[in-house]
């Protein structure tokens, strides 16, 4: 199973409320949870330490290496992706 938390809103001074009411319900479910994540599913302000986690310590190290070897200046960048060495730094 895969459990996708979704919200919207149109009030937007109702903003901070809604993300604070989706991030509640992430952490009541979380214990349920495996504890895996999907990296398309991961928002921006989750970091790479979550990336890192989604793929696991052998898959992310190879990534790494593959990112150094083909897109080391971080051209790829607008979403959370692996980051270059020299980037992770």
């Amino acid at each position: 199973f895969v459990l996708a938390i979704n919200n919207g809103w149109r009030v937007l001074r109702e903003t901070e409320e809604q993300i604070q009411w989706t991030r509640a319900f992430w952490t009541a479910v979380r214990p349920y949870s495996t504890g895996g994540s999907y990296v398309n599913f991961l928002t921006a302000d989750e970091g790479q330490e979550r990336v890192r986690a989604a793929y696991g310590e052998e898959k992310y190290r190879r990534l790494v290496k593959i990112k150094d070897r083909y897109d080391p200046a971080n051209l790829f960048r607008h979403n959370q992706n692996i980051q270059p060495s020299e980037a992770a730094t």
